[in-house]
C-alpha cells in the first residue's frame, strides 16, 4: 500500500504568497501514476479561522486553526514580512510550532520562516538557510545555527529550510523526489510546466 502524507501549511497576515502557494501546488497535485490516489493531502492553518491577509493584499481563508487542526506528517513554515517582522514575536504561534515539530515527519521552511523556527530553537546546532536578503540577520541573531549560503534548500533529515520565495517549489520537487520518487517527481513538475533538475538536488 502506497503512502499517504498530510500536510499542513501555516497561514499568518502579511505571508508571502509564493512562499505557501509554491507548495501547496506542488503537493496537491502531485499524484501516482496509474492510480487516483494521491500521496499528499493538503491543508491550511492558522491560529484562528479569520480570513488571512497575505502580502499585497491577497485574501485567504485557512482550513484549520490551531485548536481543531487534525495531525500532520509534513508542515511546512513560509516566511514574509508576517514571519520575520510580525510573528517572530507570537509566542502563542512560536509555541506551536515548537509542539507540533515533535509530532510531524518533516518540517520545512521556506524564506525567513526559518526566522520562525529559529526562535523555537530548532535550528540550533543544524544547518539552514533563508532568503539572501536576510541571510546576514540570520547569522548574526542566531549564532547557534550553520547558515548556508548560495544553496536553494538544506536538508537536516526531519527539518529542512530553504532560501527564498519561489525556491520553496525547489525544496518541495526536492522533498517529492524523496518521498515518492523521481517519476512522480518529474510528471508533477511537467504538469505544471516548471524545470527541475533532480541530478543538481543539494542535501
Amino acid at each position: 500500500m502506497k503512502k499517504h502524507w498530510n500536510v499542513g501549511i501555516l497561514l499568518f497576515n502579511e505571508v508571502e504568497v509564493l512562499d505557501f502557494a509554491g507548495p501547496f501546488e506542488v503537493f496537491s497535485i502531485a499524484s501516482y501514476s496509474n492510480c487516483q490516489q494521491k500521496p499528499f493531502t493538503v491543508k491550511t492553518v492558522a491560529q484562528t479561522t479569520d480570513l488571512i491577509s497575505a502580502r499585497n493584499g491577497l485574501k485567504v481563508q485557512p482550513d484549520f486553526d490551531f485548536n481543531n487542526s487534525p495531525s500532520f506528517d509534513i508542515l511546512i513554515i513560509p516566511g514574509g514580512y508576517g514571519a520575520e517582522e510580525i510573528e517572530i514575536h507570537n509566542e502563542i504561534l512560536k509555541n506551536w510550532i515548537k509542539i507540533r515539530a515533535e509530532e510531524c515527519d518533516i518540517i520545512a521552511s521556506v524564506c525567513t520562516g526559518s526566522f520562525l523556527l529559529a526562535e523555537t530553537g530548532l535550528l540550533d546546532g543544524k544547518r539552514a538557510t533563508t532568503h539572501w536578503l536576510d541571510i546576514d540577520r540570520l547569522e548574526s541573531e542566531y549564532t547557534k545555527i550553520k547558515v548556508q549560503r548560495g544553496v536553494k534548500y538544506v536538508d537536516e533529515s526531519n527539518i529542512i529550510t530553504s532560501g527564498g520565495i519561489s525556491a520553496g517549489i525547489d525544496m518541495s520537487f526536492y522533498l517529492l523526489n524523496r518521498l515518492v520518487g523521481k517519476e512522480i517527481a518529474i510528471a508533477t513538475a511537467k504538469r505544471m510546466e516548471y524545470d527541475i533538475n533532480l541530478h543538481k538536488i543539494k542535501h
